[in-house]
């Protein structure tokens, strides 16, 4: 018999009543877990196909025995459906359980194994992504260990440093107002010494919060390099002259670079400084400036004879606060708190540059590289 469209209604309806029904009643089930979910979705199709065969039957007045055979058929579909939803909710379980450790590695900070079990495109994508956010986290937990670890560091070495010249400067202005120095004026000038040094202190370390903030701002001109070094020359000069060192200085030419001229003086200042202060009596010291052409840049190279830095030590002489052992007490010998080589390190980054340093024969060399200016 040709199907009309009032079966094919009765069957609509039979099936959506059949469908909604069972949907409703598998509700609880949905909750527990996802192969409870796929069973539904079986069952439901299951009970609306069957609902659907008995109301076109019922309506086209079939018999009875092509009736059951037709739901056996439906019957027998959703047993190999639901075989199927069994296998696929075994496999689930297999890709959840997989999630589910990678959770528990991120959980205790470990990063997640690579391969493993074969999951679908989609879960194995969500497993790279974890294991990606992993490294990321695991990355950042490392750098804010260093950072806390360089901060304790920092704070030890500042408490040292400052400790020394305020016990200096009461000292001195207990003698001077018990009245038991013979030439006031030479406690005056100490004192002025030590004010101007605890106040270089203090300039330097509101440097670096700005430097490490990433608020220190520098303007831009067309800056003379030569020029910048030539003038460091002439002011540290009487310093290596005190210290029984020759400062040289040399120029490739005319090398022009966009930035700050003050910040730049004071960045190559730091690194002549620091030459003089380790460079032993009767050594000698090369600054020398000059182009690059391939990619176009300024260097300025510092060369002195301080015998060298320990391989262990050169990735770590620009951070804030580090010495090396040969300079643990640098108060003593007129030097700083540790901080003229990470400044220089924040203001040649801060001009685009970089600057790294590496044992040479009988010392070491510190080398900042700087964009050249573009012609106008």
């Amino acid at each position: 018999m040709t199907p009309n469209a009032h079966s094919a209604l009765i069957a609509i309806g039979w099936a959506l009543g059949g469908g909604v029904a069972t949907w409703v009643l598998t509700i609880p089930l949905r909750r527990r877990s996802l192969g409870y979910v796929l069973a539904s979705v079986v069952l439901v199709a299951t009970v609306a196909s069957v609902s659907a065969m008995v109301g076109s039957f019922r309506a086209m007045f079939i018999g009875t025995n092509e009736l059951w055979t037709s739901v056996i058929v439906a019957l027998a579909a959703g047993g190999v459906a639901s075989i199927s939803v069994v296998l696929s909710t075994r496999r689930f379980s297999k890709d959840n359980a997989a999630l589910r450790d990678v959770v528990a590695d991120i959980q205790h900070g470990r990063i997640p194994a690579d391969g493993g079990r074969k999951l679908t495109s989609e879960l194995e994508m969500l497993r790279a992504q974890l294991a990606n956010a992993a490294r990321e986290l695991t990355e950042s937990r490392e750098r804010e260990r260093a950072m806390e670890a360089s901060r304790r560091e920092l704070v030890a070495w500042v408490s040292h440093d400052l400790r020394t010249p305020l016990a200096g400067l009461r000292a001195m202005s207990e003698a001077l107002e018990d009245g038991v120095v013979e030439s006031p004026e030479i406690y005056y000038k100490q004192i002025r010494v030590e004010v101007e040094r605890l106040t270089n202190m203090v300039n330097d370390l509101f440097d670096l919060s700005r430097i490490q903030a990433g608020s220190f701002a520098v303007e831009s001109e067309m800056v003379a390099l030569d020029d910048v070094v030539s003038d460091c020359l002439a002011a540290l000069a009487p310093l290596a002259k005190a210290h029984g060192v020759e400062l040289t200085g040399r120029s490739g030419g005319s090398v022009a670079v966009n930035g700050d001229g003050r910040e730049l003086s004071r960045a190559i200042t730091n690194l002549v400084a620091n030459a003089i202060r380790h460079t032993p009596a009767e050594g000698r010291i090369e600054v020398k400036v000059e182009a690059v052409t391939n990619p176009p840049q300024a260097e300025v190279t510092v060369t002195d004879a301080c015998g060298g830095i320990p391989e262990d030590d050169l990735p770590r002489v620009f951070e804030v606060g580090f010495r090396g052992e040969a300079a643990r007490t640098p108060l003593q010998n007129g030097g700083g708190a540790g901080f003229g080589l990470a400044i220089t390190r924040g203001i040649v980054e801060a001009h685009d540059g970089s600057v790294d340093v590496r044992n040479v024969e009988g010392g070491c060399r510190f080398t900042i590289r700087l964009p050249a200016a573009r012609a106008a």
